[in-house]
């Protein structure tokens, strides 16, 4: 079996990748469809997806590196090759916390490509500077100009806190990709990718001919892994994570599936792999939850518990298409960021209502760890008695009256202004997903769904929590409806938990545990 395979973590350079032989899913497939979707076009998706080496692969394609392409879809499909001007913007690099990064970054790639085409320019502002550039190109090469532009929204992301700076790069914004407009006759082809769709940004509200192809599903698939991909391209690696674990072939791909899997941009796409989770899994031979550890907006979590949203209710959330594919930053309601930074994706749709949620367990258990200071900032400390680790080992070794006393306790530390239903409610919620154990919220049943069920190697545990009720309410609920019914022959230990919170008494009530007896 094959060891030495190359994976590209953080390489995002199309050419470098062919000529260096490392690992690559054929996305080429899509070129000439992006051709014909227009001449301005726009795609959104979650960071670390693939979006750079989308616009990488675009420019060897227009700058006309056919030998870069042999032996891959395109090469066999009849499109036309032939070397045009390119420019291309990549967003990425720059901190745009300080104030003048977004000019420095425009004029230092506007003098590199003056430069390569010989071009003079006087002293002028970005978008002055750019739409010279671009009609210069087009009379000296007597070629349209091809504009790439990467995360066109990282100068805006991250300065939710300072309004005059992101001011002021939204207008520098609005000036530079005004030029695509006023220069459409020398431009034969832009696209622009980004994780959110600022709704307030002139490129959206002026340039009207801007194709978003974000939710479309002829390019559904367009970044990110299909199952078919995922096992064509690299069952070598899943083998030998298969291999270390001394587990089969078809668990680790479960396995990767639970992991990484899930995202979903229209209804009639396929399921998709985040590449870049996958890619650390190969190469580290072991999984893990790789993209939570790239960063998350950290207003993006304070929001959430602004808004008061009840966790749980993120898995099932609605919101229509027309509020999916644009945001403020001003807007209270962080369901559509979520969504664009891919904390959340499609999980059906009714029409023009998108019903969504999680996509998969890492991305589930990443957002809890952002919420979790805010929320249960007892936590933080992993050796503290409200370590995480404590819960789970009181699972794992069957104690459930020591993981409630646990309980009890943290709650009794949180302020008491935080004491209502939903705080309890996402409390709950954030625990058992931070554990990391195989809980399973709501969970079906013949007769209903359980708040939570949780199995370990030896124990099982049914929970039912009321707020404001009584713990026997609970406890005849999970009776009444047999919740731990399908465990009558299940070899573990089955314990039964009711429970009751009380914004009265500012924490957990009370509870009851009941080894299950199955019925006859």
């Amino acid at each position: 079996m094959e060891e030495n395979i190359k994976y590209p973590i953080g390489i995002q350079t199309f050419s470098k990748i062919v000529e260096e032989k490392y690992a690559y899913v054929d996305k080429t497939r899509f070129i000439p469809l992006l051709e014909n979707a227009g001449q301005f076009i726009f795609l959104s998706r979650p960071r670390r997806f693939g979006k750079s080496l989308l616009l990488s692969m675009m420019h060897s394609y227009f700058a006309g590196e056919k030998e870069y392409f042999k032996g891959l879809a395109i090469d066999s499909m009849n499109v036309e090759w032939k070397k045009r001007p390119v420019l291309h913007f990549d967003f990425n690099p720059e901190n745009y916390l300080n104030e003048n990064a977004l000019e420095g970054l425009l004029h230092g790639y506007l003098k590199d490509f003056e430069k390569e085409y010989g071009i003079e320019t006087e002293e002028m502002s970005p978008s002055r500077r750019f739409s010279n550039l671009v009609k210069n190109i087009h009379e000296k090469t007597g070629e349209q100009v091809v504009i790439l532009i990467d995360e066109y929204d990282k100068p805006l992301l991250g300065l939710e806190d300072n309004k005059e700076l992101f001011t002021k790069n939204q207008g520098i914004l609005k000036g530079f990709f005004g030029v695509l407009k006023s220069m459409d006759r020398s431009i034969r082809f832009a696209m622009l990718t980004g994780v959110a769709r600022f709704n307030k940004v002139s490129i959206f509200s002026d340039l009207n001919n801007l194709n978003d192809i974000s939710l479309d599903e002829e390019f559904a698939d367009i970044c990110g892994w299909t199952q078919e991909e995922l096992e064509k391209y690299f069952s070598t690696g899943i083998k030998l994570i298969a291999k270390k674990y001394k587990v089969s072939y078809e668990e680790t791909l479960r396995d990767m599936k639970l992991t990484y899997d899930g995202y979903l941009f229209a209804e009639g796409g396929n399921r998709l792999y985040n590449p870049f989770s996958v890619l650390n899994a190969l190469s580290k031979k072991r999984l893990s939850y790789f993209w939570f550890h790239t960063g998350t907006p950290t207003f993006l979590a304070k929001r959430v518990k602004k808004r008061g949203i009840l966790l749980p209710t993120l898995n099932k959330c609605k919101c229509p298409e027309d509020m999916l594919t644009a945001v403020g930053i001003d807007d209270p309601n962080p369901i559509p960021l979520l969504f664009q930074t891919g904390y959340l994706t499609i999980r059906r749709t009714f029409g023009d209502i998108y019903e969504l949620q999680f996509p998969n367990k890492e991305v589930e258990v990443g957002f809890a760890r952002y919420l979790q200071p805010l929320y249960l900032p007892e936590m933080d400390d992993y050796n503290g008695p409200f370590s995480i680790w404590e819960f789970k080992e009181e699972l794992n070794e069957g104690m459930p009256e020591k993981f409630m006393e646990r309980m009890k306790a943290m709650i009794k530390a949180v302020p008491y202004e935080q004491h209502n239903e939903a705080f309890y409610q996402n409390l709950v919620y954030l625990l058992f997903t931070l554990i990391g154990i195989d809980s399973r919220m709501e969970e079906h049943t013949n007769q209903g769904r359980p708040d939570i069920v949780v199995r370990t190697e030896k124990f099982i545990y049914v929970f039912e929590f009321k707020y404001n009720g009584t713990v026997q309410e609970a406890l005849d609920q999970i009776h009444n409806r047999d919740y731990a019914g399908r465990f009558g022959v299940d070899k573990r230990k089955v314990f039964l938990i009711g429970a009751n919170f009380s914004t009265t008494e500012r924490g957990l009530e009370g509870y009851e545990i009941e080894d299950y007896i199955p019925r006859i």
